[in-house]
């Protein structure tokens, strides 16, 4: 099995003592076993990233993640179930898939829980990689936000747990209630102020946006590899395939 090939690499820890040639040499492990693999729906807990599969280099930095280990789609996408210690979790930057590169798992622990902590983390990602979209849909408590930025700024928000917020002016492939009329005047550049009313929750927003992780499947384009990087520098990857 894939998880039974990437516990073993990952378990002694001597990944983590690899040249360059030996790096090389595990990447082209992830390319071709992820050659192999059929493009499957996937799950990210309700809570992900998107940013353009060219500008994926930026992720890294804008998160704060480090020492990258490359895997599959399969070995990545149940992140959340490994283990993982001295307060270093790790997070699943998937393949390009569709021309998107999708970053989830333990983003709690990665980012935090806070509204701002959440907004500076997609503004530096969109700085990073020019454009960044997050997701965030929680059925038991009723959130549903969806968020586009570009080069640093918020260019369009929705946000719902009650009554619905917005920011920004809509964008094309928008359905507008006849009450948008009213909002004419407003101003793109006023982070702060009431947003055009649209009618898109995050569940639609993915797919006009980019993709929808649970409609991936054989159909779906895929490059490259994924990996999976810690939260933490210099723990190492030991344990991480237990």
């Amino acid at each position: 099995m894939t998880e039974s090939r990437l516990a073993a690499l990952l378990a002694t820890g001597l990944v983590d003592r690899l040249d360059a040639r030996d790096k090389r040499v595990l990447e082209r492990r992830a390319l071709l076993w992820g050659a192999g693999e059929t493009p499957y729906p996937l799950d990210p807990r309700g809570w992900w990233f998107a940013v353009p599969g060219d500008a994926h280099e930026g992720i890294f930095e804008a998160l704060g993640l480090h020492d990258r280990f490359p895997v599959t789609l399969y070995e990545g996408e149940d992140v959340e179930r490994r283990p993982w210690r001295s307060g270093a979790v790790p997070v699943f930057v998937t393949p390009e898939l569709d021309g998107w590169r999708l970053v989830f798992g333990n983003l709690d622990s990665a980012i935090g829980v806070d509204w701002d902590e959440w907004m500076d983390a997609v503004k530096r990602l969109s700085a990073h990689c020019g454009e960044a979209q997050m997701f965030f849909m929680d059925d038991v408590g009723g959130s549903d936000i969806w968020v586009v930025a570009e080069r640093g700024r918020i260019r369009r928000r929705y946000a719902a747990e009650s009554d619905p917020e917005w920011v920004g002016r809509p964008l094309p492939w928008e359905q507008l209630p006849a009450s948008a009329a009213e909002f004419e005047e407003f101003d793109p550049d006023d982070e702060e102020a009431a947003g055009v009313p649209g009618e898109a929750g995050a569940a639609d927003a993915c797919v006009h946006l980019s993709l929808d992780p649970t409609a991936i499947g054989p159909h779906t384009d895929v490059r490259g590899h994924g990996w999976l990087a810690l939260t933490e520098p210099g723990v190492g990857h030991e344990g991480l395939g237990a």
